[in-house]
């Protein structure tokens, strides 16, 4: 499947207002569509830093009268590159977001890197792009 795309990684979430607030206002990205499904009681929001032609997006899950989720222990992250960590976890912190791993050089190497954790408690790596 060489002409493959990855679309977009789906996480279950307990308030889905509160997940898209975190993922525009936090961590910069668009809401980019949202459809309520009546009969099997879920609505989905995608949220992304640009349009799902372009690149891969995350699709938010609301299954109607879920709060929270068991996180069990197969989830490790999801990894967003960016161009100034440093900045860029400060203005996360400013707006109230979780920094769970300060910026710095990864253990034995020179990326730097730095985790972020989302309102339903996902890992969010960001990486510096060199």
């Amino acid at each position: 499947m060489a002409n493959g795309r990855i679309l977009h990684t789906m996480l279950r979430v307990g308030d889905l207002d509160r997940s898209i607030a975190f993922y525009t206002d936090i961590m910069g990205m668009k809401l980019l569509r949202k459809s309520d499904n009546e009969a099997y009681q879920y609505t989905l929001a995608f949220v992304g830093y640009a349009d799902e032609s372009e690149g891969a997006v995350i699709e938010l899950t609301y299954n109607w009268g879920t709060s929270e989720y068991d996180m069990g222990n197969a989830y490790g992250h999801i990894a967003i590159g960016v161009e100034d960590i440093y900045t860029t976890c400060e203005a996360i912190k400013a707006s109230g977001g979780n920094i769970t791993r300060e910026p710095g050089p990864v253990k034995g190497g020179t990326t730097h890197i730095a985790f972020v954790r989302d309102p339903d408690g996902y890992q969010i790596e960001l990486i510096q792009r060199s």
